[in-house]
Formats: C-alpha cells, structure tokens, sequence
C-alpha cells in the first residue's frame, strides 16, 4: 500500500510533470512565469486546490450521480479555489495582485480537472491525496523553472536579486509573452530527450 502511494506521489514529479510530460495547464504556465515568485505563488496555490479537490472527490465518489459528475467537481474545485483566492489575500496580497485573474481560473485548470476525472473520482483518499500533492508539486518545480529561465534572462535577477554585473543587458523578450513560448518549447524538447521509464 505504502508503495502504491509512494508511485502516486512520484509520478507527477517527472514521469506525468504536468506541463512537460501531459502538456496540461499550459495557460498559467505561460502567463504568470515571469518570476520564481509568481511561478512558485501559482504552482502552491494550485497544490491547494488539487489535494482538496482530490481528497474531497475520492470521498464523495460514491454519492456523487455520474450523470453531473464534472459540474460536482467543477463546484469542488470552485469551493477551493475560493478558499485560496481568500488566503492569498489576507496573507500575500502582492502576490495575489501579480497573479491576478489567472488565480480565479484555477477552476477551468485542467490539470485541477483532470486529476478529479481521471484519477479521485476512482480511487481511495489517500492515493488520491498522494496524486494531487504530487501532481501540485510536480507543476509547482515546472512553473518555477520556466519563471527562473524567464527572470534571469529577461531581467537579469533571480527571485528579485541581481544574478549578473552592471554589464548584462537583459533579455527582454524573455519577459514577454514570446519568452514563455521559447523557453516551453525548449523544456519540452529536453523533455522529450529524457526517456520515462515505464
């Protein structure tokens, strides 16, 4: 058993990483990245959601009617996503500023959704649990190594310390939306090198 949760947790750390091996999630990825500290307020805030929305929906999975399963769900995550939206506010509130209207969209992720369809709503609570903390964190690390790419490029800085000499001229494209496009697609291919071990 304890193995079975272990593979559950591991798994979303690089075999299914969600942007990189599921290709999921990619909105946030490429909008908010600008920074570590936005990829790492991003990718913890959706951690939050997708282990509550897990641990809730392996718990109802066998009251919840499978004809509106996705709207439950839907108002599982929303719940959530709610909560975090909450928190964010009363504790890190220029955060929450930077990320904006990405972290309300956190309900139509569809890693968050995925997750609740492809794997809570058919196995026990603590897989369950194993596979969103994994999923959430596995998604956290890409999101902050797509921010770190970004802001050390583009800015010349890494979580809003100086990286380079007065002699680096920045990237700025990297800051911008064709740097989030650049460095996914770079990561992707040295993803695609890698093999997964099955």
């Amino acid at each position: 058993m304890s193995k079975s949760i272990a593979r559950e947790f591991a798994k979303g750390l690089w075999s299914e990483i969600p942007p990189f091996r599921l290709v999921l999630g990619l909105c946030p990825v490429l909008a908010v990245t600008m920074s570590v500290e936005n990829g790492i307020g991003m990718g913890l805030a959706t951690t939050f959601v997708l282990v509550g929305s897990n641990f809730l929906v392996s718990l109802l999975r066998n009251v919840i009617p499978p004809k509106i399963r996705i709207a439950c769900f839907i108002i599982i995550i929303a719940t959530f996503v709610t909560m975090v939206e909450f928190i964010m506010q009363a504790y890190v509130y220029p955060l929450y500023l930077k990320l904006g209207i990405f972290i309300p969209l956190i309900v139509v992720n569809c890693v968050v959704l995925g997750r609740a369809e492809a794997f809570a709503c058919k196995n026990p609570i603590l897989p369950s649990l194993a596979d969103g903390l994994g999923m959430g964190l596995g998604f956290t690390l890409s999101l902050s190594l797509i921010g770190a790419f970004r802001e050390v490029l583009g800015n010349g800085t890494f979580l809003g310390l100086q990286v380079f000499g007065d002699a680096f001229v920045p990237f700025g494209v990297m800051v911008k939306a064709p740097g989030a496009f650049v460095t996914l697609g770079l990561l992707l291919a040295f993803m695609n090198l890698v093999p997964v071990k099955k």
